[in-house]
């Protein structure tokens, strides 16, 4: 979990009492039903017809503190209930609509973006890390070009994952770095980055997390929260407890995201005994 301002991780908007979207995507959530090869190109262009997208402006309300620096955890607006925003670009999407996934070392431009999520003290040096930029479809229908920093160990089978994702066209929100206004900012609790490295510490202990070595992804943290007793991050995410309403961009047991990364030996925050955190895959278990 990596649980930074924007992401499960949220930031937040206020609240709206439009009714929520109906479901347009023909495969509304992450079907356990088979999936296309990894190697079969996607349909060119991808989308058949525009999805109904919401208008909602994330980070804009900061929520009440609770004693532990976490938002309070409020009910999720109702126009967030079936999310579906549209995906801001911040790197071109790939020509032809086809999977890309690139790896390649941390380079000044990354590293100086990154800001404090990174320091000389963290447990893996920057030669250690790969910057990847990875191709994924929005909610959308659409291309888009995300990035991710992971450990160099795992770079190559992450790539592997997310081109089953795009195959499966798997809806995911957004897919940028943890940077140090991400640290800074309030908690809002509407945020849906899909992200990887962040140097901290496991909540409530003084050992890094998995995510400080770079072993560690959250996916469309808003849709897949955590939950540990009476706290749910993103803070607004409550609705996404139940897990008997399947919508668009769930991790679900079985499914395509879960698949895909235990194809290559990363296990799932949905199968951990002590709390549940649903966004949450690593390589180490933790």
């Amino acid at each position: 979990m990596l649980l930074v301002a924007t992401t499960g991780c949220g930031a937040a908007g206020a609240p709206d009492t439009s009714p929520a979207p109906a479901a347009t995507r023909p495969a509304p959530a992450d079907a356990v039903s088979g999936s296309p090869s990894p190697s079969s190109p996607p349909a060119d262009p991808r989308p058949r017809r525009s999805p109904r997208l919401d208008t909602w402006t994330v980070g804009a309300r900061p929520l009440p503190l609770r004693p532990n620096g976490f938002g309070k955890v409020l009910p999720t607006p109702r126009k967030l209930r079936v999310r579906r925003l549209p995906t801001t670009d911040l790197l071109p999407p790939p020509a032809g609509g086809r999977f890309q996934g690139t790896v390649g070392p941390v380079t000044p431009g990354v590293r100086q973006r990154m800001g404090r999520t990174w320091s000389p003290s963290c447990p893996v040096g920057l030669a250690d890390l790969r910057y990847l930029t990875l191709t994924f479809e929005g909610f959308d229908g659409r291309p888009h070009t995300g990035e991710l920093v992971v450990n160099a160990s795992v770079a190559h089978g992450v790539v592997g994952v997310f081109r089953k994702l795009y195959a499966a066209r798997f809806p995911i929100e957004e897919m940028r770095l943890v940077t140090t206004a991400d640290l800074d900012a309030p908690p809002t609790g509407d945020g849906n980055n899909t992200a990887a490295y962040v140097c901290r510490t496991t909540r409530g202990s003084s050992v890094p997390s998995a995510h400080a070595y770079g072993l560690a992804i959250d996916v469309n943290p808003f849709l897949n929260p955590y939950r540990n007793g009476d706290l749910v991050l993103p803070e607004l995410a409550s609705a996404y407890l139940d897990r008997s309403w399947r919508r668009p961009g769930m991790v679900l047991p079985g499914g395509v995201v879960t698949r895909a990364f235990a194809s290559t030996g990363w296990t799932w925050g949905g199968d951990f005994t002590s709390l549940s955190d649903l966004m949450h895959f690593s390589a180490n278990g933790r």
